[in-house]
């Protein structure tokens, strides 16, 4: 095992931050590109939405393979292969062809940041004591939150004044720049057991996260009677059943699911799977909402959700310094009352809804999740002893694709049950006036599940507990 006592953090940090930075931005710099890229492939919005889709579910099947990646390949391999893979994959992009390359593209950017998540996360719970964790995960919610948060504006930018390839052309210089500092500065923090690699586990975890995955975002779209989204989401849900008991068998697991055991990680998964449900479905209703009912541009519909987003990544190092100090009670549970209060207000939205009342609702959305999100991550991950940290880390990041595709399929599907009622007695159901207000109402009732969701949320975090944090065995200083 590596001694740790004189390793220098801040360059290190410095480049997994840029490099994270790239592929969290990446995430949603394509939302407002659509409409331009479906007019250079003459393609239609099911198949250009390919490029999400596809993207998620790559990076759905592969975090939960990272443990074991973790356990064959130091930390410096890692880190060089995934951003080297995102920057290959960038490049494709940007001098893409035709869509079929520019979707490979895509999929080889989604290999290397679904190697680059849990490796961050565990290369901090290495490095880092626990009284100081909260503060190093706050500086990468910094980057999570506040990189996503500015795609869609700098998106909206670009795609007026320039070409979508500038999107691509944009974030290769970064990831350059990551992997060149990489390349000095990273040192391997874990150790390389090389255990047997179990083939049936990694073929049943691709079937069951890439079935859920891709069945409840396609549910989105197609509906729930298409018989491909049935079957998808049934194969997945079997496949997950077969996998979740063949890890409880195995001596060397793909995924350890003893994490389970540690009661404050459990209630962290379940209480991070219904807030992140809530968290991206209600990214995605946002837009929905102005650009649908308000009639806003894409650009100014961007240029709304920036505050938030500014917010929300400045408050998200604050918060981790404030959990090493306070421990999560004092955070999480005003938290996640301010996101209830926030959700509440979005209920309250109409065809008459003004910008600054759009504007602070989603602020205070912002602040609810700062003040939750990171320190939840990082007391659950404090409970479990290093050897559990990789599987810890893939369990949460897998957990996070899982419910955004969940949630965004619920929300979409609410709001077109909604839409349709409200539609159904309507005297001229082709009135516009008409065909926003439904949308509207759709929205609200999507709103309220919300609602729901977030109260849920707030009584699993009322029997969080600081619980006992485990030491980097390493021996950090």
């Amino acid at each position: 095992m590596n001694d740790l006592s004189n390793l220098k953090r801040g360059p290190i940090m410095f480049a997994m931050i840029v490099g994270m930075f790239v592929a969290a931005l990446n995430e949603t710099l394509m939302g407002n590109a659509m409409p331009e890229l479906m007019k250079s492939f003459d393609a239609s919005a099911s198949t250009v939405q390919w490029l999400t889709t596809a993207y998620l579910l790559v990076v759905g099947v592969l975090v939960p393979v990272t443990a074991v990646l973790q356990q064959w390949f130091t930390t410096r391999q890692m880190f060089l292969s995934s951003m080297s893979l995102f920057f290959v994959g960038t490049l494709t992009s940007a001098i893409s062809p035709d869509f079929g390359v520019l979707l490979a593209g895509r999929i080889i950017q989604a290999i290397g940041t679904g190697m680059l998540l849990p490796l961050i996360m565990n290369v901090i719970m290495a490095i880092y004591p626990a009284d100081k964790r909260g503060g190093a995960m706050g500086m990468l919610g910094l980057v999570v939150m506040f990189a996503p948060a500015i795609g869609p504006t700098i998106s909206g930018l670009i795609v007026d004044g320039l070409s979508w390839r500038w999107l691509f052309y944009l974030v290769m210089p970064f990831s350059l720049l990551s992997i060149l500092i990489g390349a000095a500065v990273m040192k391997n923090v874990s150790e390389v057991t090389r255990p047997k690699v179990d083939i049936l586990s990694i073929l049943l975890s691709t079937i069951g996260f890439g079935g859920v995955v891709y069945g409840f975002s396609s549910a989105g779209e197609k509906g729930w009677s298409e018989p491909l989204v049935i079957w998808a989401i049934v194969a997945g849900i079997l496949a997950l059943g077969l996998f979740i008991w063949r890890q409880l068998l195995l001596k060397n697991p793909v995924m350890d699911l003893r994490a389970f055991r540690y009661p404050v990680f459990a209630l962290v998964a379940v209480l991070m799977f219904v807030l992140l449900m809530t968290f991206f479905s209600s990214a995605i209703m946002l837009p929905m909402f102005m650009q649908g009912v308000l009639l806003m541009t894409a650009f100014k519909s961007g240029l709304v959700l920036l505050p938030g987003g500014i917010l929300n990544g400045l408050m998200a190092p604050v918060s981790g310094k404030l959990f090493d100090k306070f421990g999560p009670r004092v955070l999480v549970i005003p938290g996640l009352v301010i996101t209830v209060a926030s959700l509440w207000l979005f209920t309250r939205f109409g065809e008459t809804t003004t910008t600054g009342f759009l504007i602070a609702a989603h602020m205070t959305l912002m602040v609810g999740t700062a003040l939750v999100m990171m320190p939840i991550q990082t007391l659950g991950l404090n409970q479990l002893p290093s050897h559990l940290h990789p599987h810890g880390t893939a369990i949460l990041n897998t957990l996070q694709q899982v419910s955004g595709a969940i949630g965004v399929a619920l929300y979409i599907s609410l709001m077109s049950s909604g839409q349709k009622q409200y539609m159904s007695g309507v005297s001229d159901p082709e009135s516009p006036f008409e065909i926003v207000k439904g949308l509207s109402v759709g929205i609200n009732q999507a709103f309220w599940f919300g609602v729901i969701m977030a109260c849920i949320a707030l009584a699993i975090g009322l029997f969080l507990r600081k619980g006992k944090a485990h030491e980097p065995e390493q021996g950090a200083a």
